[in-house]
């Protein structure tokens, strides 16, 4: 018993040495990594949560805001421009009276403005026609300025720009109608969308209105039918509508420019990335921090400089989710430079799009000879984190039950015999909760080890099944930012 003691409290020490060295990590580096136990019953989940960082150990884990899957690898994500353009919005607009952001609101002008400027690379902020609503502290005024500079928006006759006025979906589509040019007839019919009648649409708009619709841009778009019904579109919609002519632009290139389109928008240029990756990153086996590389299959200009095919691109694996019962595990990537010769440069932090082209898996041998050495660590470790469950069950439980049972001598002894039976049975609930708990531990434990095993030989003879949460070496990915 002394032995099993001792080997028991080393593990916590261990445990507790290894977490808070993980959350200090995790905490400078502003990253986050989640084991599944696994268990079959998502019970006694750990959590680190800080301000930067969070380390999950069991439960249900969520995958974070702000991505998007990789067209062919869903669970291999990055930045999504989208997301991140409306958390941009939601950090930076001043909320009063108790209000909260909601994406699904109709969006403002100030917020359209936001989103055009940051989709387009609007950055001209020289007050060249100040409005009278707009001071100096305006917390969307350098978008404002960019969008309005650039030609793209334009303010009232009367100098105001009215920033936080709901803008119809007229508007809106008046708006994206003067960038792009889409063939279509010129009869005053409104187009359906979807199969519906679009509806509050002015004789004024039913043009732009067609164009955008003959576009094919809001195929993208959520909810498409308030696109139909609701006389404005949500400030996630329009996010959307203009990441989806990002996208175009970037990668079909089935949308021309108006000729009549302003000139900022004439000059815009996405970047498109096309690499083909060195290194193997996989949810199975990949930690947050790792580092990996790949060389660039076309050129591509990057902050003004030209980078010629074959340049060096670096990444990092920035969160991680360990695959687990009901959970298919995922990574998390970012792509940090970009190197040729004497010449670097940074990648933007926004993806509109991520694909990838051309599909690779490791070959027999070379998961064979990995297979002993990632089995056995990934057996091992749902055993200790199994048993490291187990412990902290069991000390939560004897606390819990030592208070019971001090409850019963203390309100026994100040005459209050009720309370004191109250707790005798309070004591014995929480010893069979612990005991009931301790044995889902042991089957959960049990059913995780050999899942473990089972995986593992899955991925043996059938590595394809988890390529929606790998990257390997050879596959080429085509990323748009």
């Amino acid at each position: 018993m002394k032995k099993i003691t001792k080997v028991l409290a080393s593990m916590l020490v261990v445990m507790a040495v290894s977490s808070y060295a993980f959350a200090k990590d995790c905490e400078a580096a502003k990253k986050v990594e989640s084991y599944a136990h696994p268990t079959m019953f998502g019970s006694q989940a750990q959590e680190t949560v800080n301000a930067n960082a969070v380390y999950v150990t069991g439960g249900k884990i969520l995958k974070s805001e702000n991505k998007i899957g990789i067209k062919n690898k869903d669970n291999v994500l990055v930045e999504s421009w989208v997301k991140d353009v409306l958390a941009l919005i939601k950090d930076q607009q001043p909320f009063a009276n108790g209000q909260v952001f909601n994406p699904k609101m109709p969006v403002l002008r100030s917020e359209l403005a936001v989103i055009l400027a940051e989709g387009f690379n609007l950055n001209n902020k020289a007050v060249k026609k100040s409005y009278s609503d707009i001071n100096s502290e305006y917390w969307a005024k350098d978008w404002i300025y960019g969008a309005t500079n650039a030609g793209v928006m334009i303010g009232y006759p009367d100098n105001k720009f009215r920033p936080d006025q709901p803008i119809t979906k007229a508007e809106v589509f008046a708006t994206i109608a003067q960038l792009i040019n889409v063939p279509i007839d010129r009869s005053l019919i409104v187009p359906p969308f979807k199969g519906k009648d679009i509806q509050y649409i002015p004789r004024w708009a039913v043009t732009p209105t067609k164009e955008v619709v003959a576009s094919k841009l809001l195929d993208q778009v959520p909810n498409p039918s308030k696109v139909s019904d609701d006389e404005y579109l949500s400030k996630e919609q329009v996010a959307y509508l203009v990441g989806s002519l990002r996208q175009d632009w970037a990668y079909k290139n089935s949308l021309a420019k108006d000729p009549n389109a302003p000139d900022a928008i004439k000059a815009y240029t996405p970047t498109v990335l096309n690499i083909k990756l060195a290194d193997r990153l996989s949810a199975r086996q990949s930690n947050v921090g790792d580092k990996f590389t790949a060389k660039t299959t076309k050129d591509v200009t990057i902050a003004g400089t030209c980078f010629k095919a074959g340049s060096l691109v670096k990444g990092e694996v920035v969160e991680v989710s360990r695959p687990g019962v009901k959970n298919p595990g995922y990574i998390k990537v970012k792509f940090l430079s970009i190197k040729d010769g004497d010449n670097c440069a940074k990648f933007p932090k926004n993806i509109s799009q991520a694909q990838a082209d051309v599909m690779k898996n490791p070959n027999f041998i070379a998961r064979l000879f990995g297979f002993p050495f990632s089995g056995s660590a990934r057996v091992v470790g749902v055993a200790v984190r199994t048993v490291g469950s187990a412990v902290n069950v069991a000390g939560n439980g004897a606390e819990q039950f030592g208070d019971n049972l001090s409850n019963v001598f203390v309100d026994t002894m100040s005459l209050q015999p009720v309370a004191g039976v109250k707790n005798v049975g309070n004591a014995v609930v929480t010893l069979g909760k612990g005991i009931f708990d301790l044995c889902k531990l042991a089957v959960s434990g049990t059913f995780g080890v050999l899942y473990e095993v089972t995986d593992e030989v899955r991925y043996l003879i059938v590595p394809a099944y988890s390529n929606s949460s790998s990257l390997n070496p050879g596959e080429e990915l085509n990323i748009i930012f």
